[in-house]
């Protein structure tokens, strides 16, 4: 029998492939681990912590879990779009139950592996109902954007979004950007608590926007992964429903992972709003022939357990009350750390940390000010300053103000 060794000569598939550079985000969380000083504070992945440090499971989560428990009575495929009542129920938290979309019944949706999977479904979709298509991203973006979409193949330019010298959107210069844009083409926005930036569109400037699009046949690509972490749940989705309700198309991307805290079950969906129910009906078939590509049908259990909760009115004020309890602790950190920074003599620079909503904003910091804070102080955060602001809790806050404060002063 010929040896292993002789026989690897003829296998070329692995033989002259490099490593890949450890993606940015997680490599953080390796040297994070590796870091064995007690004061290290972790700033880099975006999973909400609670003041003690934890990722903490919803108590109306580990409720409805229970409740499956005792009643589920099969282990069976569900359908290739996803279970029925999950999708019903996804459909009115972000829309609203009375919205004009539903009740012309113009949205389609599919219950995805968590909100990337809805990205790359929507990619697909694109490519393949316009080739020609652009798909414009916000300069800055989520970092998995530009690969989850674009490693289809789609077209991708950026529109400026972030004014890193005011620390806010700048609104003219958005659209001048997207002037350039060519009817047909898709325009990804983020429905609420931008990432990284926490810099979010006024809704006058959504009323704009959304004129902006219907005028030059621009089809907005909504993805809302924070619905309820700036302003409440229907607050949060008033964008997304005015854009549906005024355009004859819209895409939407939606997690559960983050205001559900179901990070590891991967709960999401993807919507498609087309003018006429047949139009919505025929796009929906191109979307289950995309899956196909991927995956057999979705997992189960997560969206049983966010059906289960929304259905249940108990279990729904209970979500409701953590969820609020999240967006309130957020909220009070951003106040807090601007206090801080401001008693350390830092009167405006970091004043629009409390003026941005959701778990992200940046710091304002350069690459090595960033690097000098990981290798000196054990202080984690992506290198483009944008820190998750659930990670500061008040163990921690006075240390890490002092530490960017000793940064700043050697500068």
């Amino acid at each position: 029998m010929e040896s292993l060794e002789t026989a690897v000569a003829q296998y070329q598939l692995c033989q002259s492939i490099k490593p890949m550079p450890d993606d940015p985000l997680l490599g953080l969380s390796t040297a994070l681990i590796l870091d064995s000083r007690r004061e290290k504070i972790d700033l880099g992945v975006g999973v909400y912590k609670d003041q003690t440090g934890a990722a903490p499971v919803f108590k109306s989560v580990k409720s409805a879990e229970h409740i499956l428990w005792q009643t589920e009575a099969t282990k069976a495929y569900i359908p290739p779009a996803g279970d029925s009542g999950y999708i019903e129920e996804m459909e009115s938290l972000l829309l609203g139950e009375d919205h004009p979309c539903l009740q012309e019944q113009r949205i389609r949706t599919l219950q995805t592996p968590g909100g990337s999977c809805a990205l790359r479904i929507a990619a697909e979709f694109i490519q393949r109902c316009n080739s020609a298509a652009t798909l414009w991203l916000s300069a800055p973006t989520w970092v998995n954007h530009q690969p989850l979409l674009g490693r289809i193949g789609l077209p991708i330019r950026e529109y400026f979004y972030y004014d890193y010298q005011s620390h806010n959107v700048h609104f003219e210069r958005l659209l001048a950007s997207l002037e350039m844009a060519s009817t047909g083409d898709v325009i990804l926005l983020q429905g609420c608590c931008h990432n990284p930036s926490g810099a979010d569109l006024s809704f006058q400037q959504w009323q704009q926007l959304a004129d902006f699009c219907l005028q030059r046949g621009l089809i907005p690509l909504v993805d809302i992964a924070y619905q309820g972490f700036a302003n409440g749940l229907s607050e949060d989705a008033k964008a997304l429903r005015l854009l549906c309700e005024q355009l004859p198309e819209v895409l939407i991307t939606a997690s559960c992972s983050k205001n559900f805290a179901l990070y590891r079950e991967r709960v999401g969906s993807f919507s498609v709003v087309a003018a006429t129910p047949k139009k919505a009906d025929n796009a929906l078939t191109q979307a289950l022939d995309i899956i196909r590509g991927y995956y057999f049908v979705p997992a189960a259990h997560g969206a049983l357990v966010v059906k289960t909760i929304l259905q249940d009115q108990g279990l729904r004020a209970c979500w409701l009350q953590e969820l609020n309890a999240v967006r309130e602790r957020i909220a009070e950190v951003r106040k807090l750390l601007v206090q801080g920074f401001q008693e350390a003599g830092y009167a405006d620079q970091f004043t629009h940390i409390a003026q941005q909503q959701g778990m992200f904003s940046f710091l304002g910091l350069t690459s090595n000010q960033v690097s000098q804070l990981r290798k000196d102080h054990s202080i984690y955060m992506a290198d483009s300053s944008r820190i998750n602001l659930s990670g500061i809790n008040p163990g921690n806050i006075n240390y890490l103000v002092k530490s960017v404060n000793l940064v700043l002063a050697s500068a």
